[in-house]
């Protein structure tokens, strides 16, 4: 009998080469849902009271930002909500204390799409001193009211994109920092987004998706800047959530089996915090960023123009009623 390794090395190089590349390119997929069933099941959450006792949470009043909040209560940390709206901010601290009566918390009224964010971090930085600060939620984000070309969005409507999603998570991500530094702990979640990191392009609301592509890369590079403070940076990337903004502007009206609430979202991503330096923390976001992959970048800019049309198309129809 012939021993098999005779067999292999008989075999034409031709034949050869493509089938040892097939089995190591199956090889590193294999290992990669190995690695994504882990993470999903078996990886034990970090305890974020080693960071320190209070999170701040930006964009606190509504959606992935509220979830985050009582999500961050249940464990243990008091809480800094930053918002807008001092009513709110009054309706949702109420709220945390009725579920969560030992957790102190502290309110901060701020409008990012005011006039101007000079300063903003002197003034956050000085509002929290004092503070153990250990993770901050950067969550404050805006988009366009509706899909629109690059030309037709009025100067001020992405000028505010700009500041909120560019300048706002700077500078707040400076405010918190430096005092993390100080402790040499800390872990840092900038809220990115699909339109900017998974999809290669999206038509229509081009200047958010570019805010979100700055947040991303952001993240990752203050990822490996303060890894040796032990700051761990982290840029995580929803895809849709059922939130006000998304069924504002995607006309999503309820949560899916892709599609989850603030909720579930928020609980799948405080699993993640302090672990990769970007994830997609929702177990069927990850998957569908998965097939994109392996979608060419022509179908899948061909795909987000058309919807980014249609919701247009809409728009204007609705307009001219």
């Amino acid at each position: 009998m012939v021993p098999p390794f005779h067999d292999l090395t008989s075999q034409p190089l031709w034949l050869l080469l493509p089938s040892t590349l097939g089995f190591f390119i199956l090889l590193k997929h294999i290992t990669a849902l190995a690695k994504w069933v882990f993470i999903l099941l078996l990886r034990a959450p970090k305890n974020l009271k080693n960071y320190g006792s209070w999170a701040l949470v930006t964009g606190a009043t509504d959606g992935i930002g509220k979830a985050f909040a009582f999500q961050l209560a249940q464990k243990g940390l008091n809480i800094v909500l930053v918002s807008r709206n001092s009513t709110k901010l009054k309706s949702v601290s109420d709220k945390i204390h009725a579920n969560s009566p030992s957790t102190l918390i502290k309110t901060i009224a701020f409008d990012f799409s005011g006039s101007g964010l000079d300063g903003l971090d002197e003034q956050l930085e000085k509002e929290i001193r004092g503070l153990d600060i250990g993770v901050l939620i950067n969550n404050v984000g805006v988009t366009y009211p509706s899909a629109g070309f690059f030309h037709e969005v009025d100067e001020e409507v992405w000028m505010n994109v700009v500041k909120v999603n560019v300048e706002g998570t700077a500078r707040v991500s400076m405010a918190v920092v430096r005092g993390m530094v100080e402790r040499k702990r800390g872990a840092i979640v900038n809220i990115g987004s699909g339109a900017g990191i998974v999809v290669p392009s999206h038509p229509l609301f081009t200047i958010y998706a570019a805010t979100k592509s700055y947040v991303d890369q952001l993240s990752r590079s203050l990822h490996a800047e303060y890894k040796m403070y032990g700051i761990d940076v982290q840029s995580q990337v929803p895809l849709y959530v059922a939130t006000k903004l998304a069924s504002r502007v995607a006309s999503i009206e309820r949560p899916s089996l892709f599609i989850p609430t603030p909720d579930a979202y928020a609980k799948a991503a405080i699993q993640r915090i302090g672990y990769e330096a970007r994830c997609a923390p929702f177990w069927a976001h990850s998957v569908q960023w998965f097939f994109s992959r392996l979608a060419p970048d022509s179908l899948l800019d061909a795909w987000r123009l058309s919807i980014g049309l249609k919701r247009r198309g809409k728009k204007l129809h609705e307009e001219l009623i």
